[in-house]
């Protein structure tokens, strides 16, 4: 404001403007344009306040100074001009100091008003959430959670359905039946597809609910899983409430999917959630944001390597010669596969587990050894793999029998262009509210279901949509921070239209 407003003024007008100060008419004047420019009756941002005063200043300025300086000069003696031009060098002085600060957007009132009213309800939903049990392995906990979360989103008026898994990637700790899926479709009158992402899974035993129960104290909500992922459950379906409220329907279909075996690698809801984010136009995860509420445009990939060696029971006093030691062929295994790491490009893979034996005096007939995998990329999982299968044929007992298993637990989630793009539309979107909002496109930490979202679309998926909070898989500090409800809802809104009305560049 300040460079537009000086490249218009000639050098007469800057020595005027010292000595010519506003009348009360001029100031009522501005008064009565700060109101007519303010939104429902207050200014929509101090700096708004401000660069109308500096134009209102150097403009009341400019159309006054021409009569009263020919005024001052013939009728007013040099103390009386003084006392006059006084107030007005003040003024100016001001003027120059504020009118050079960036302008920076303010938030849409109705929109941010509106985050404000769901606060209140939003906590009534988090206790909700919170008070049903729903450990991944507790199908009756999980079904009930399911029927509350299913009849919220058809009450906002999507169309739902509870899905049961069909395809399920089996691994060493998958249930029998994993957990559900609710489904929502909200059908509008554009063209983008939006996908919203969360869990109601928990890592909880049945029963830890009464050490853990729901409270808030101050500025924070604590509660058995609070954080991990009951606050991404709630943030979605008041966010679909605001856009109700708001009558937004511009996108083509917004989708909601809530699975009930994140906590568990997903074996049941992965195939879904890949096939439903392929067909999307952008897909948001709204797992928490951490302590400084980031966005994730990354996280790492975790695999399993689970080795097996069969062998042959003996006596290990009398006939040892007789048995096949599965121990020993473990320990060279375990040596020709510990330099598999490439800490370089992301890369590692730690033997962490390992079991043998079950007598002193017996050879053992079996050993078996877990290892912990981790990327960042899917192509250096299957590398790992067949690098494992190929080295483990060299064995320093023949007799043995050794075989190797791999699990692909988690994909990496990869930062791409577009999501980079679309994270930075967040940011800006944060910068309304004079709050920063930092972009994390480095993976780190755990994985995520963003990343099975990810993994068959060019479409931007972004996680870290959650509340800000501390203490996930805790067993008595879990809690979300209060302050950041009202910048989530908005950000969330924001997005969603925003993204609809093809506004991200």
């Amino acid at each position: 404001m300040g460079e537009a407003t000086g490249s218009r003024e000639c050098a007469p007008d800057d020595k005027l403007r010292e000595t010519h100060p506003l009348s009360q008419s001029e100031v009522d004047g501005f008064r009565f344009r700060r109101r007519s420019l303010s939104y429902g009756g207050k200014v929509a941002h101090p700096s708004c306040e401000r660069s109308i005063w500096s134009d209102v200043v150097s403009t009341s300025v400019r159309a006054s100074l021409i009569i009263r300086s020919s005024f001052e000069r013939l009728a007013m003696p040099h103390p009386a001009r003084f006392a006059l031009r006084f107030p007005l060098a003040c003024i100016a002085a001001g003027t120059l100091a504020l009118s050079p600060l960036p302008a920076r957007a303010a938030p849409v009132a109705s929109i941010h008003e509106l985050a404000q009213q769901e606060k209140a309800p939003l906590l009534d939903t988090l206790r909700d959430l919170v008070n049903i049990e729903s450990g991944s392995k507790d199908a009756e906990g999980l079904a009930q959670l399911a029927a509350l979360i299913a009849d919220r989103l058809t009450k906002l008026g999507g169309k739902v359905a509870i899905i049961e898994p069909a395809d399920i990637y089996r691994m060493d700790d998958t249930p029998p039946k994993p957990g559900s899926m609710v489904h929502a479709e909200f059908k509008g009158t554009g063209t983008k597809r939006i996908m919203l992402i969360a869990h109601m899974d928990t890592v909880y035993l049945k029963g830890m609910l009464k050490d853990q129960p729901f409270r808030i104290d101050g500025e924070r909500a604590y509660g058995l899983a609070v954080v991990d992922d009951k606050q991404g459950i709630a943030l979605i379906l008041h966010a679909v409430a605001m856009l109700q409220k708001l009558n937004f329907r511009d996108y083509g279909t917004l989708t909601v999917l809530i699975n009930g075996d994140e906590e568990i690698s997903s074996p049941g809801s992965r195939s879904t959630i890949s096939r439903m984010a392929g067909e999307h136009d952008a897909v948001f995860s709204y797992e928490g944001g951490g302590m400084d509420g980031n966005l994730r445009l990354a996280t790492s990939g975790i695999g399993a390597a689970y080795l097996t060696v069969d062998g042959k029971a003996s006596h290990a006093g009398a006939a040892p010669e007789k048995g096949v030691n599965a121990l020993y062929e473990l320990s060279h295994q375990m040596l020709q596969l510990s330099d598999l790491s490439r800490r370089e490009q992301g890369l590692s893979l730690n033997w962490t587990v390992s079991q043998s034996g079950t007598n002193r005096n017996v050879i053992p007939a079996q050993a078996t050894a877990q290892g912990d995998a981790r990327a960042l990329k899917v192509s250096d999982f299957a590398e790992l793999e067949a690098t494992l299968q190929k080295r483990i044929k060299t064995q320093r007992i023949p007799d043995a029998k050794v075989q190797l298993r791999f699990e692909m637990r988690r994909p990496p989630l990869e930062a791409t262009p577009a999501s980079r793009r679309l994270a930075a539309h967040g940011t800006a979107i944060y910068e309304e509210l004079g709050l920063p909002l930092k972009v994390i496109d480095v993976a780190s930490g755990g994985g995520t279901d963003a990343a099975f979202a990810a993994l068959k679309t060019k479409a931007p998926v972004i996680e870290g949509f959650g509340l800000s909070g501390f203490g996930a898989h805790s067993n008595d500090a879990e809690y979300v921070k209060l302050e950041t409800i009202v910048p989530r809802l908005y950000l969330s809104a924001r997005m969603i239209m925003d993204v609809s009305q093809d506004k991200v560049k």
